[in-house]
């Protein structure tokens, strides 16, 4: 059965129209004829969009218990056995309750196009994987819920539901997107008007990039090589030299020009050679041209004009800069320097020939190079010539004898050589030894030759003329193998640099293969062993149609294939090369993953040492004194009065307080340290945490000084009471003769931030013996007790919990100095906006309305 069709509606934020541009769209599709179902799709509380499911068929969700809540999930099987043409889902990157059947809802909607479904979904901008960071630092809102942009960019279609930021927030302050009591929090915090303006340039500029791709695939699958200006892209020519980084700030100066565009530096690394760069050079010029929000490239090419000019038509350049020629101006017009070959073979691409101060001083160095084309024709030309130049110049000397004529024209046979190499040597060699013998030679005036000595002479002659060209090919060969050895050691050097700085080096290697041998696909292959299949590992580039022109086997599971062209046979240890850092890096990956199993494994046997420590000492205590209180109680012929009864079953009551307490701290810090806690992030008021934390604690300990109207915070109102709830404790415990004091504040004029973020914090003050700075960090770790505090009271696991479930909350907890003495512990939360999450595995999540 063929895949069905995915139509993504995307939208730069919560409210922005994703939802309602959906169901308008199912509409017009049943309007069609079309049957079209809606497996799931949230209104939110917005009449408009309640309003638009009204007319189409909805199947009804699931309804799943989870931590004591219900919440409702599209019923999958219920989609696939009603099979419809067409299926409205929303939330694209939606993470779904633990037991249903996938764990995201992108891959619930990928078994609906497999099995011949066309889907309707929506996604926010800020949920895409490669945003996530960006969009954290312009918010200062953690996403979790995220979806990989390959999975979004594999939809057929991708509609972007655009509004102004202004229009926006008028939406959301008329009541239109979020309730009354949520709106005001909003407008301050996640909808400000310059986050709302840099979510939107984030989503046009991710869907001009998909864009951008269609084109380039387009054009790959037409044979389309002329440059479409669709968007402004420059493309620098980078020599390696000092002027680099004049014509680097002038294209940044050209782009800003215009709005949006793409800079691109490119060095072009000759294969004959690289004595003319500077290593420290383009450094600083990749770090600058990175600075300017362009990117950085190395391609290898024998021609760099060529290779520069295949470089730019491949990215669809439309403006080329490049520097004048080093060389001085008479050698620059003798044998054509780059920027002259690219301006003459540039096509509709613009050429800018920036000058500099380096420009026609002759400061370049020279490379060695092989016997080119141009070389070898001009010797064949001094072949011809100058042996008869030579010839001429003899005769205007009559007294000249042979062994003069030989010496003159080897003189010229040796220049030939040294110009053109062997062949025109040859050529030149031979009709030297004509001419010699036809007029230096009796009898004159004819090729015959009567005197040995004179034949043996030519022959010598000749000898000799041929030995030097083939020294002087022999030699341009060498240099020329040796200058690709440097040039390949240069760019194994930079491979090996670039891999040790990007962040997954698998990657990063693939990129550098794209840009090196010029292909438009590296890709990175396992085998599977049981269906004598391959997997992919990784790969970099863009689609292409081509079916992999070069595979190199790397060993017998491991297999790099470059798609684009056809590499020559010159490339091959290189790819080889590539090859070999791949494997090393596939293995420095498996490595390292055992090493981080190595070290999980070693801090679960710690844990597992300390757990049966506090299970044979510290949960015995109270067990022993539970059995001591029962057995006296049921000991036969023993009669107690009513206060030694109630004496006795209090003592039962404290010690079974005392080991639900050890016991739930246990259990809490083997969630904390296996990544299963599991945050249910929603706004929560210290307030209705407060009181429940407290229940316990003995009456008048405790002093709660809150600020009036404080603002709603984001966690799980569980956790948060169980770090209140141990905090107390531990200063209860620590500061027995010292009054316990909660205060909080944050919110309205406060300055309180996390990471940027308004954050509201709740203080819990001692005056007792304190801490030592010293013993600060050591006091949240598990197992910790201060010194002269008996093992009785607690297994020392109270804070590392609070930390833990405060920083699975997305917060802090930090602990300072009390002025006067004592110990002021520091819970940091931010302000809630309205956002609620979804527990997901491994730390918490948040779910933004569509």
């Amino acid at each position: 059965m063929a895949r069905a069709t995915l139509r993504i509606f995307l939208g730069a934020a919560p409210g922005v129209g994703k939802t309602y541009a959906m169901l308008e769209e199912a509409h017009r599709l049943l309007g069609r004829g079309e049957d079209v179902v809606v497996a799931f799709a949230m209104h939110h509380g917005r009449a408009d969009t309640r309003a638009l499911m009204d007319g189409l068929e909805v199947i009804p969700s699931r309804s799943i218990e989870y931590r004591g809540s219900t919440f409702e999930e599209m019923d999958l099987g219920a989609v696939l056995a009603r099979r419809p043409h067409t299926a409205i889902v929303d939330e694209y990157a939606h993470t779904n309750i633990p037991g249903t059947r996938n764990l995201k809802r992108w891959e619930d909607i990928e078994e609906l196009l497999e099995a011949g479904i066309n889907v309707l979904s929506t996604v926010n901008v800020q949920h895409l994987a490669s945003l996530g960071d960006v969009v954290s630092a312009i918010t200062d809102v953690r996403q979790a819920e995220t979806v990989p942009d390959d999975v979004v960019r594999r939809a057929e279609q991708i509609h972007l539901v655009d509004i102004s930021p202004e229009l926006l927030r008028q939406r959301l302050g008329d009541g239109k997107i979020y309730t009354p009591d949520k709106i005001d929090a909003a407008l301050s915090n996640y909808f400000r008007l310059g986050n709302l303006t840099a979510l939107r340039e984030l989503a046009l500029l991710w869907l001009a990039d998909r864009v951008d791709e269609g084109l380039a695939r387009y054009r790959a699958e037409n044979q389309i090589e002329e440059s479409w200006p669709a968007r402004e892209r420059i493309v620098i020519g980078l020599t390696g030299g000092p002027e680099g980084e004049v014509l680097i700030r002038r294209a940044a100066r050209i782009l800003k020009r215009v709005n949006g565009g793409d800079l691109l530096a490119v060095h072009v690394r000759a294969a004959d050679g690289v004595a003319a760069e500077s290593p420290q050079a383009l450094d600083a010029q990749r770090v600058l041209v990175r600075d300017l929000g362009g990117s950085y490239h190395i391609v290898a090419g024998e021609d760099p004009a060529t290779a520069l000019l295949d470089f730019a038509r491949s990215v669809n350049a439309t403006q080329i800069v490049v520097g004048v020629s080093r060389r001085k101006a008479l050698a620059g017009r003798l044998t054509g320097g780059v920027g002259n070959k690219v301006v003459r073979d540039s096509g509709d691409i613009d050429v800018h020939m920036v000058s500099h101060p380096l420009g026609g001083r002759g400061k370049e160095t020279s490379r060695p190079r092989d016997l080119g084309r141009v070389r070898v024709l001009v010797g064949f030309g001094m072949a011809v010539v100058v042996p008869v130049l030579l010839q001429l110049l003899l005769a205007a000397s009559p007294s000249h004898n042979i062994a003069t004529a030989v010496l003159v024209q080897l003189s010229g046979s040796v220049a030939v050589a040294l110009v053109g190499g062997l062949w025109p040597a040859l050529l030149g060699a031979l009709w030297s030894s004509a001419l010699v013998n036809f007029f230096s030679v009796p009898p004159l005036g004819t090729l015959t030759i009567s005197d040995p000595q004179n034949l043996l002479a030519l022959l010598v002659f000749a000898g000799v003329s041929s030995a030097v060209a083939v020294v002087v090919d022999l030699s341009a060969r060498r240099s020329k193998e040796a200058a690709r050895a440097r040039s390949e050691a240069t760019t194994l050097g930079d491979l090996t640099r670039g891999a040790t700085t990007s962040e997954d080096a698998v990657v990063g290697l693939l990129e550098q293969a794209v840009d090196v041998f010029r292909v438009r696909k590296a890709a990175l292959y396992e085998s599977t062993f049981n269906d004598d299949g391959w997997r992919l590992v990784a790969a970099a580039g863009e689609e292409s149609p081509g079916e992999g022109e070069n595979i190199e086997q790397i060993d017998a599971t491991t297999r790099l294939v470059l798609t684009g062209r056809v590499l020559p046979a010159s490339d091959r240890r290189m790819i080889g090369a590539f090859g070999s850092h791949l494997s090393a890096q596939l293995e420095r990956r498996q490595l390292a993953a055992s090493r981080r199993e190595m070290v999980r494994l070693a801090e679960s046997n710690t844990m597992r040492t300390s757990i049966l420590r506090a299970v044979s000492h510290d949960l015995r205590t109270p067990l022993a004194g539970i059995k001591l209180a029962v057995g006296g109680l049921r000991q036969p012929g023993v009669h107690y009065t009513e206060q030694e009864e109630q004496e006795l079953l209090a003592t039962i009551e404290e010690c079974s307080d005392r080991l639900d307490v050890l016991v739930g701290n246990l259990l809490d810090m083997s969630r904390i340290t296996s990544d299963s806690v599991n945050a249910l992030i929603k706004p929560t008021r210290w307030f209705d945490v407060i009181p429940a934390a407290l229940h316990g604690i003995p009456e008048g300990r405790v002093r709660v000084d809150l600020q009036p109207n404080m603002p709603e915070v984001d966690a799980d109102a569980g956790m948060l009471e169980r770090v209140v709830a141990n905090i107390v404790e531990n200063a209860v415990k620590y500061a027995p003769n010292s009054d316990i004091v909660v205060v909080g504040s944050g919110g309205g004029l406060s300055n309180t931030t996390l990471d940027g973020q308004p954050a509201s914090e709740l203080r819990i003050i001692d005056h007792g013996q304190g801490v030592p700075a010293a013993s600060v960090l050591q006091m949240f770790q598990p197992f910790q007790r201060l010194d002269d505090v008996p093992a009785s009271t607690g297994v020392g696991l109270g804070l590392a919990v609070a930390k833990g479930f405060t920083e699975a909350m997305g917060g802090t907890l930090t602990a300072e100095e009390t002025p006067g003495g004592g110990l002021t512990m520091v819970i940091r939360l931010p302000l809630s906006t309205g956002v609620y999450s979804l527990p997901v595995p491994k730390g918490p999540s948040e779910r933004h309305p569509a």
